[in-house]
């Protein structure tokens, strides 16, 4: 039988983030459909906060916690995760996919003998046997996976799971010890860099991703460009909807060709065939056309929308939930004028 094990870092403040509820949800539901056993565990500075987050999924949880696991460094964490996959005896792993678990999930699985995969977009069990989905070719093909070497390690891409709420009574805290010696720690973090005033635009957990596309930066209807006002229009839907930006790659490509682009903008933003897939509820394009290479990162997007001057452009044939035939600039201006409103 199999044993499948829930395996994640906690947050800085001893939480468990989002992409690792999810997780949770995806192997508590795996778990019931083979009738294996789910044993949870996590490591990191702190777990206070975890035996709430988790309650209900399972009996037990294990924990490997201490000032030395606290940051992100190969050496501890891996030896973290080996001590905990050991303790459970787990055959199944199920963890987020996130930079800390990426990092360090792979050299544990090949410790351990077994595979990994990672970015699977959803699990399940197919005659009785655990599968993994994923994509491949910039999300164009679908492909469902099993392995018959034991762990296997399943990393979980965010938003392709709902994230598990608790319910009922927290489970028991079991400690695991994890031996960490001057050999693994040395590695030392110094400290962190984060952008200055809230510069960051990508935000995976936002209800609404925010596209832009070239037009934001073409002549408009005076002869001129007006990329200040642009960016002021774009900045403020951001700041009043929390939302993520994205942007076309004709937008991004700008700056090499040396025409003007918006500052805030990069090539971390695009979405798209050769960009990002994002998973977010809703999403509104504007200034862009929706033709396929764009269109390829919208299809995880629950309702889009798109505001363009052309009836006739990609959007409009059957790409877009709604596409408003209309001015950006004036669209934008005038939604920015509703929500500093409210």
């Amino acid at each position: 039988m199999e044993t499948i094990l829930f395996l994640s870092p906690t947050e800085s403040d001893g939480a468990l983030g989002r992409a690792a509820l999810e997780a949770l949800a995806a192997a508590r539901q795996l778990s019931q459909a083979l009738g294996a056993p789910l044993a949870l565990a996590v490591f990191g500075g702190d777990a206070a906060q975890v035996p709430a987050a988790v309650a209900g999924a399972g009996a037990k949880l294990l924990a490997a916690t201490g000032p030395e696991l606290a940051t992100a460094r190969y050496a501890t964490d891996a030896a973290a995760a080996e001590a905990h996959c050991r303790a459970a005896g787990a055959t199944i792993v199920v963890a987020p996919h996130t930079s800390r678990t990426a990092r360090v999930l792979a050299g544990v699985a090949q410790r351990l003998g077994g595979r990994v995969d990672t970015h699977a977009s959803a699990m399940a069990a197919e005659g009785g046997a655990p599968q993994v989905t994923r994509w491949f070719y910039k999300q164009r093909m679908e492909a469902r996976l099993a392995r018959p070497q034991r762990p296997w390690v399943v990393l979980l891409d965010g938003g392709c799971a709902p994230a598990w709420r608790a319910e009922g009574a927290p489970p028991a805290v079991e400690p695991v010890a994890v031996a960490v010696g001057p050999a693994e720690q040395r590695t030392q973090v110094v400290g962190f860099a984060a952008p200055k005033g809230g510069g960051n635009t990508i935000r995976p957990d936002a209800k609404l991703l925010f596209v832009a596309g070239a037009g934001w930066t073409k002549k408009q209807a005076d002869g001129k460009p007006h990329l200040e006002e642009a960016s002021e229009l774009i900045l403020g839907v951001l700041q009043r909807t929390g939302a993520s930006l994205g942007s076309s790659k004709s937008l991004v490509d700008q700056s090499g060709e040396g025409q003007q682009v918006i500052s805030f903008m990069s090539h971390l933003n695009q979405v798209g065939q050769t960009g990002a897939s994002p998973r977010h509820p809703k999403g509104l394009a504007t200034c862009c056309h929706g033709e396929e290479p764009h269109v390829v990162g919208w299809r995880f997007i629950g309702e889009r929308r798109a505001v363009n001057l052309d009836p006739a452009c990609g959007w409009a044939r059957g790409k877009a939930d709604v596409l408003y035939v209309a001015d950006a600039f004036e669209v934008i201006r005038k939604v920015n004028a509703l929500l500093g409103a409210k």
